[in-house]
């Protein structure tokens, strides 16, 4: 058994950023990791190959789990959201490109529409770079059928593939600009990073604070609304903490007792953000540590902008 736990904890990191990439969920993804854990500990025959054994078992799990959590956001309050992801333990330099790409905001919510089996078939073959006969083992389908979800895929994929900046150091330091630049509060600062057709996007699954509908278009309307929060949010001694987040700029906001509020990440291309993307539901940022009441931070928030 020991060496077993020892294989699997070698192999574990893959596991956990197939299963993310299927579910666009942290929560999720662990579980499905401990549960292919636990049929692979109950398992009385010894596999021909550990890390495609595991593989298989923690694709199907997910398969599974996506069918189910589908439907579940088909009900969703408003804009659904991944959750966020800090960081991704599985590295592999030869596919860096790749992994770094499927773990974007975009690229999560791309895999979105397609279906479980396009989806899997897509991460595991366009992704993580598995042959056509590991993909078919996998997903208990033949080669010919794979082939053929990972041909739709691309081509969902490919229609709507969202632009980057190709050098990570300029977004990166755009991104600190910018958020320099939300905590002066000053409009003309803010637009001068905005692209004019700029979204904000909010997920808050009716559990938390939201804007509208959870949409702002349009640069001067996002920006009014930064404006409309950044000073009070830091007079009530509220932080924001600058960093990737799902491989791409983004921030971390705190509330003064260092409590997660919300994250944002933000899409970059042609030297503008594109989009801005916050996670505020709490039930989606558990793991990255204590949670804050976020209706308290904004009454808070809100009582300082009045007061002046």
């Amino acid at each position: 058994m020991r060496a077993r736990a020892e294989e699997f904890e070698e192999l574990r990191p893959l596991l956990f950023s197939i299963a993310y990439r299927l579910l666009g969920s942290v929560s999720e993804a662990e579980d499905a990791v401990q549960d292919t854990w636990l049929r692979y500990a109950a398992s009385t025959t010894e596999p021909a190959s550990t890390k495609a054994f595991l593989t298989a078992v923690v694709t199907r799990i997910a398969v599974d789990v996506l069918r189910s959590a589908r439907r579940r956001r088909e009900a969703y309050v408003g804009p659904w959201l991944p959750e966020p992801l800090l960081s991704d333990t599985y590295e592999d330099p030869e596919r860096a490109a790749e992994l770094a790409d499927s773990v974007s905001m975009a690229a999560l919510l791309l895999l979105e529409r397609l279906s479980p089996l396009e989806r899997a078939a897509f991460v595991l073959r366009e992704v993580f770079g598995f042959g056509f006969a590991e993909v078919a083992s996998a997903l208990g389908r033949t080669e010919p059928a794979c082939r053929q979800l990972v041909a739709r895929a691309r081509r969902h994929m490919a229609a709507g593939r969202p632009r980057f900046e190709a050098d990570q150091r300029e977004q990166q330091e755009l991104a600190v600009r910018f958020f320099a630049a939300f905590s002066e509060g000053k409009i003309e600062h803010l637009l001068e990073f905005l692209a004019a057709d700029v979204q904000l996007v909010g997920d808050a699954g009716g559990k938390a604070p939201q804007w509208g509908r959870g949409v702002v278009n349009g640069a001067r309307n996002v920006a009014g609304l930064l404006v409309a929060l950044a000073e009070p949010f830091t007079k009530i001694g509220g932080v924001v903490e600058p960093r990737p987040v799902n491989g791409q700029p983004g921030a971390i906001f705190r509330d003064s007792e260092g409590r997660v509020v919300n994250t944002w990440t933000l899409d970059i291309a042609d030297g503008k953000i594109q989009a801005i993307r916050g996670v505020v539901n709490p039930d989606k940022l558990q793991h990255l540590g204590p949670v804050a009441d976020a209706y308290a931070v904004v009454r808070d928030t809100f009582d300082a902008r009045r007061n002046g």
